[in-house]
Order: C-alpha cells, then structure tokens, then sequence
C-alpha cells in the first residue's frame, strides 16, 4: 500500500534552466505509477504556480490552457477543481535551479510538513553552490579537488583576475557558483580572457568560481538510498564534440555519453565509492548525481546536482536503464523509500 495519494510534480524554476525543467518535469510526470498515485502537473515560475495537468488514478492526463489553469494556494499547498479542493500530499521537484535546487522550494514544503524527493533545505543550500559544496567536501581523502578561486560582486574584479591568472594554471573554467546545465560558463586559455569571463559568468549569479583545468576523462554517477542503505548507479564517461561539456553539447546532440563507461574493477569501485561517500557526508536524499575527472593522478570532484536532469535524453534516466531497473519502479522506490 501506498504512503501518498496524490503526487505534486513541481518543474519550472525562475533561471535560464527552466525549459529543461519543464522537459524533466514532463518526463517524471509520464514515468508516475499512474496505477498507484494521482499526479498532479504544476508549472511554478517566478512566485505563479498554477496547474498543467492531471492524471487520476486509472485515467486519462487531463490538461489546462494556459490562462486557464487554476493556482496553486500556496496557504497549504492545495488546488481546487471544479469546487473540490485537493491538498497534495507529496511533492515530487523537478526544479533546475532557483527555487528547486537551492533550497527555497524545500524550506516552503519542510514548514507546511510536507514530504518531498529531495535534500533538505539546508543540504540543497550547501550543494547548490559549487565553492560552497567544495569546502564542505574537501576533507574526503577519497577525492581531489582542483586548484580554485572564488570572487563575489561588488569586488576588485579586475585584481582578482590579475591574481588568479598568476597563481593558476591555463586552461581555467569560470563558472556561476550556483546554477546548472553549463549556462553562464566559460574555458578561458589564458590570462587575457579572464576578466571578460568572469563579468559574463555574473550575468547568472552574484559569484563566481574560476578553478583550474584538469585533463582526464569526464565521469558522472548518481546515488540514491533503498533500503536503508545507499546504492549507486552505472557510471558513465561523457565524450563531448564541444571543447567541453556545454549547453550545446548537454542538450543539442553534441556529445556521446558512454553507458556503463568503459572503466576496470578499481576505478568502478573508486567512483562509486566516492559517490556514496559525498551523499553520506552531505546527507543527502533521492537520487542525486555526482561529476568527476579521472585524471593520471586521481578522481577530481566537479559538482553535485540534487536535481540532475530528468529528460528522455538525460543521463540519470539512462543509468537506471543500464542497471537493468525500470524507471517507473526506480521512481516509486523515490518516494515510498524515505
């Protein structure tokens, strides 16, 4: 028997991920037992939450026009339809981004009591900022991080890139701290580029990481709890067309993702177990993915993603496929196993 009657699937966000948001959302909300739970479609972006769609149990998906689709009463997290109203009791995020990934959405849910499928508000916070979840992780022996530095608006931006270009090797990647699918990043190959690449990675966020290149190859795992225990999914080796793994290369067929990557016994069994170390040390919860270089010298942390992409062309959805499990039952296990 089931925990929850009706399943809230929130996609949306208020940044430049909410497209692939919505793709995500769509594809979770087609991948619900829909047997099981009534499902609920909830587009929610900048402060508007109104519902996309339905789907009760044993029924068909029922969609609303735009300009007519009923608002969500923040309140107690409820709709009405057609004068009935309908609390939901579990919330399944989909939000790339503000406020999904960084810890708002959850801070919202945590104070009504409801439950949900991801971190907790203050792990997502910590995840979210990529300088922020590196200095919380950088006392694991299992991983390597690369050479950083970090710079925030309103400061000397023009020292800090004199500085970094002496004290950091080329090639560098500047990045928003915060934010996903590689929007607002850049590869700079030398000192002369560097200002102008932090400057643009501010036009997604109030701070910025640059952090020193490392040659290798490009892997990602996700992990997740069942049965008490964390288990971890097939990696896979990223192989981009691009100069690095881009937004083009992410979304627009520009890279071939290997899965399982081609990697012998010791370093499967490095990759998972650092994966499965980082989401016990941050207390994480759901599926949530983490991406590395496996460089000459060792396994190079990149990111967590607490809400990794969940389109048919995403990777998580792949490695649950690769492991041999069905992604509707993958799913279910979500929710029912918290």
């Amino acid at each position: 028997m089931s925990k929850y009657c009706s399943i809230a699937v929130i996609y949306g966000s208020d940044t430049s991920e909410s497209e692939v948001s919505c793709r995500s959302g769509e594809f979770v909300s087609s991948r619900l037992d829909g047997d099981r739970y009534d499902i609920y479609e909830i587009f929610a972006r900048f402060g508007k939450w109104s519902l996309v769609a339905c789907k009760k149990r044993s029924s068909m998906r029922v969609t609303f026009p735009e300009g007519a689709r009923p608002e969500v009463d923040k309140n107690d997290f409820s709709v009405t339809l057609l004068g009935e109203k309908v609390r939901f009791d579990y919330a399944y995020i989909v939000q790339h981004g503000a406020p999904g990934e960084n810890g708002l959405m959850q801070g919202y849910l945590e104070m009504l009591g409801v439950p949900f499928n991801t971190c907790s508000s203050y792990v997502s916070t910590i995840a979210f900022d990529k300088y922020s979840c590196k200095s919380y992780l950088r006392c694991l022996d299992c991983v390597k991080m690369a050479p950083d530095a970090f710079v925030r608006e309103g400061m000397d931006i023009k020292a800090f890139a004199e500085e970094t270009g002496r004290r950091l090797r080329f090639p560098v990647f500047v990045k928003p701290t915060q934010g996903g699918s590689s929007f607002g990043v850049s590869k700079v190959n030398d000192a002369s580029g560097l200002e102008a690449a932090v400057r643009f990675a501010f036009s997604e966020g109030p701070s910025v990481l640059v952090e020193q290149g490392v040659t290798g190859r490009e892997l990602t795992v996700a992990a997740y709890r069942s049965g008490g225990e964390v288990r971890t999914l097939p990696p896979i080796e990223i192989v981009t067309e691009n100069e690095y793994f881009d937004y083009d290369a992410k979304y627009n067929g520009r890279s071939r993702e290997i899965c399982p990557a081609e990697v012998n016994a010791e370093e499967a069994a490095l990759l998972s177990e650092t994966t499965s170390a980082i989401y016990s040390r941050l207390g994480c919860r759901g599926v949530v993915r983490m991406d590395y270089i496996l460089a000459g010298d060792g396994l190079y942390f990149l990111e967590v993603n607490t809400i990794p992409g969940m389109t048919s062309a995403s990777l998580v959805p792949k490695m649950v496929n690769a492991a041999g499990l069905d992604m509707t039952a993958f799913l279910t296990g979500i929710i029912e196993d918290q």
